[in-house]
């Protein structure tokens, strides 16, 4: 069976990627620092449930430790390499941008340096649909420039797509950088806004709520993004024979590179997401409207046609439905 080397394996789509992995016999090598940047208890607990499995290896180690990232790679003979360790959280970014740049910035070029010395067949990364920044045509599309970003966060995103175009065009490294449009559902990151809010409904507690629930997002449910990271994992970049240097697609290249968005291609408004939970958990909630937050957007929509037309995959998953399997997850997990 493929071994596999998935960074962030005890993150929210580390986790889920895993395990739909081992589940289909495929040995993985787990890699995470266990960073206290939400709750290492709830990290502790995903693992849990990946070192039941035989095929599965933990490394408990840091991207920016050079020595350790080498040391998995001559371990390990990888035919993927999937990165989705990360700092993540475009807020965190504004007062901790040091903890972006490092893990972000210099553990990228770490795994980019192992797999060229590896001669890794594919590297599929982490981007994210942070990267379009203040744009305002809709929807997203892959095609068009971001150049533009509105934080920290987002512009190590970008910059992790333009240093793994580098080394598809000098080493020849297959890559596919994949933008995730806000992922939700079950074992999902505590900061994120479908956690904070069913957690303070259940509770009583009123709801931050910002930009007064006048934004858009283009939720997408976890299991329509593992489907398309590991399609997208399969299918090994290559070069773009129709590219054009004098009229350049940012999501292809000459070399083997390639870009595609992983969205519900379905905006909805963020007052919309607020009362699916509500109608989940049976209680109705308390808000502040508060004003757009610094280094926020107000809307996303992903183009997919792109992935549909590379993978045949388009995510579908209704958010009605994704949002009850989480608070289901979460009334059974905290017992509430």
């Amino acid at each position: 069976m493929s071994q596999h080397l998935v960074t962030g394996a005890a993150g929210f789509i580390g986790f889920h990627l895993s395990l739909r992995l081992l589940n289909r016999g495929e040995h993985v090598v787990g890699f995470d620092n266990l960073n206290d940047y939400y709750s290492v208890d709830l990290k502790r607990e995903r693992l849990s449930r990946l070192t039941d499995h035989d095929n599965f290896k933990f490394v408990e180690a840091d991207l920016t430790d050079q020595k350790q990232v080498d040391q998995v790679f001559r371990d390990h003979d990888f035919e993927r390499v999937v990165n989705l360790a990360a700092q993540a959280g475009v807020r965190y970014s504004i007062s901790n941008p040091r903890a972006y740049t490092s893990s972000n910035i210099v553990g990228f070029l770490n795994v980019l340096e192992a797999c060229r010395h590896a001669k890794t067949p594919h590297l599929t990364y982490a981007s994210s649909s942070s990267v379009y920044g203040g744009g305002t045509k809709m929807p997203f599309s892959t095609a068009d420039r971001v150049d533009h970003p509105l934080s920290l966060y987002a512009a190590t995103k970008k910059s992790n797509e333009l240093m793994a175009h580098t080394y598809s065009h000098l080493y020849e490294l297959p890559t596919t950088g994949l933008r995730f449009f806000t992922v939700y559902g079950p074992w999902g990151r505590p900061d994120m806004a479908l956690f904070l809010f069913t957690k303070a409904i259940l509770e009583g507690s009123p709801l931050d709520v910002f930009n007064e629930g006048r934004m858009q997002r283009d939720f997408t449910y976890i299991d329509d993004i593992v489907e398309g990271v590991d399609r997208t994992s399969q299918q090994i970049a290559t070069p773009d024979s129709t590219w054009d240097s004098s009229d350049p697609n940012p999501s292809t290249s000459c070399a083997p590179y390639r870009i595609y968005n992983i969205g519900n291609n379905d905006p909805v408004e963020l007052s919309a997401f607020i009362e699916a939970i509500e109608n989940a958990v049976g209680i109705k909630a308390k808000k502040n409207l508060l004003p757009m937050q610094a280094g926020d957007v107000p809307a996303t929509f992903a183009d997919i046609e792109a992935l549909e037309t590379a993978v045949g995959f388009r995510p579908s998953t209704p958010i009605h439905v994704g949002v009850q399997r989480f608070v289901d997850w979460y009334r059974d997990f905290f017992s509430v």
